[in-house]
């Protein structure tokens, strides 16, 4: 009687074990990273809210030929020429002056000429220059005043040359700030010419150049371009008052599933392959990947075979195959991308079967097995 009960109450506890084994396969109850490689495509391709597209040695040629993204954004104001540098208010000019011959009132040039001193240009534009008076100078180049000078000495010096130089410039400045690692003020004079220049100038940026906007504002207009735009042939011209703020942009992939390193990953360069991207993640788990289910979520892609698409496009590849390796090579990673590798048949078998395991022993209480 004794082995009677004892094999009713295995026969029940194999029922419920049965039971939830059944349950597990049906309602998804086994824990998992992702959707298993069947779950991708159910039913009718057609019918699905995405596109599927396999990657393969035949598809791969349109995918890689596709067009790209223009290298430089169009909301960006022309290139531009050289910053000029003028005159201004609050500036303060060195001054020489020279006469050819000793005696005259300014000395000549073999004894290094005449330093009138420094000179700050007034409120109203003006400086005030000896034996040439008040001199206009505001919005005028370095030239323009000492040509000026020249003209207001005629007649009271033989010959006068002039050379003026900015001392302290205030107005030929621009600011660069944000994720730089020297923020501040700069002047026009210290050489830098273009965008990329004022930020290299100021330290440059912590991280990747393709990981950071540059923020222009410039005469009231603000402009955003991608720093990889400025080094990529797109770089503009310095001005007067332009104000850069540097910002992070992060370009990241997300690795899920059955990989050996999951989570977000920057992409640092301006090309990662997929198969660069599988390296960065430590490439697939021995023990749970089904190398024949590798997918790319793509959000958007509207260069799909070259042919315009808002909607999501999911790429398959099967690394079954040794193709696939070069396949992987020449597919190209965008930001925001999803790498996701599914779960194995027989790793996801062996989670049940592990369920099972433990609801079987759970049935047979230590005292109860002789």
């Amino acid at each position: 009687m004794p082995s009677t009960g004892s094999g009713s109450r295995t026969s029940r506890i194999v029922a419920l074990a049965l039971a939830a084994l059944l349950a597990a396969c049906g309602d998804d109850t086994i824990p998992a990273a992702g959707p298993d490689m069947n779950a991708v495509v159910p039913g009718n391709p057609n019918n699905l809210p995405f596109d599927i597209v396999d990657l393969s040695p035949q598809t791969i040629g349109a995918i890689s030929s596709a067009p790209a993204a223009p290298a430089v954004s169009a909301a960006r104001p022309a290139r531009g020429t050289a910053p000029s540098i003028v005159v201004a208010p609050g500036d303060v000019l060195r001054v020489r002056i020279f006469e050819p011959f000793d005696g005259s009132i300014f000395a000549p040039l073999q004894k290094g000429g005449s330093e009138v001193g420094l000179l700050r240009v007034s409120e109203n534009g003006t400086i005030t220059v000896p034996f040439a008076g008040s001199v206009p100078v505001a919005g005028a180049s370095l030239q323009a005043v000492e040509e000026r000078i020249v003209a207001r000495l005629t007649g009271r010096a033989f010959q006068p040359q002039v050379v003026v130089e900015l001392a302290v410039d205030r107005s030929n400045t621009y600011a660069v700030s944000g994720d730089v690692k020297q923020p501040g003020r700069y002047s026009l004079l210290e050489g830098a010419r273009t965008l990329a220049d004022a930020i290299n100038r100021a330290g440059g940026t912590a991280r990747a150049p393709n990981q950071h906007d540059v923020i222009l504002k410039r005469r009231g207009v603000e402009y955003r371009i991608p720093m990889s735009d400025l080094l990529a042939g797109g770089d503009i011209m310095l001005q007067r008052d332009d104000t850069l703020v540097v910002t992070t942009n992060i370009k990241a992939f997300t690795a899920l599933g059955a990989v050996l390193k999951s989570g977000n990953i920057e992409i640092n360069r301006t090309k990662v392959s997929l198969l660069e991207a599988l390296g960065e993640v430590g490439g697939l788990s021995d023990e749970r990947a089904n190398k024949t289910g590798v997918f790319v979520f793509r959000p958007q892609d509207s260069t799909a075979f070259a042919k315009p698409s808002d909607r999501p496009v999911v790429y398959r590849l099967d690394f079954a195959k040794p193709t696939s390796v070069f396949v992987a090579q020449q597919f190209a990673m965008h930001p925001r991308d999803v790498v996701y590798v599914s779960n194995s048949p027989l790793y996801e078998a062996n989670k049940v079967i592990t369920v099972f395991g433990t609801l079987f022993n759970l049935g047979f209480p230590r005292a109860a097995v002789r």
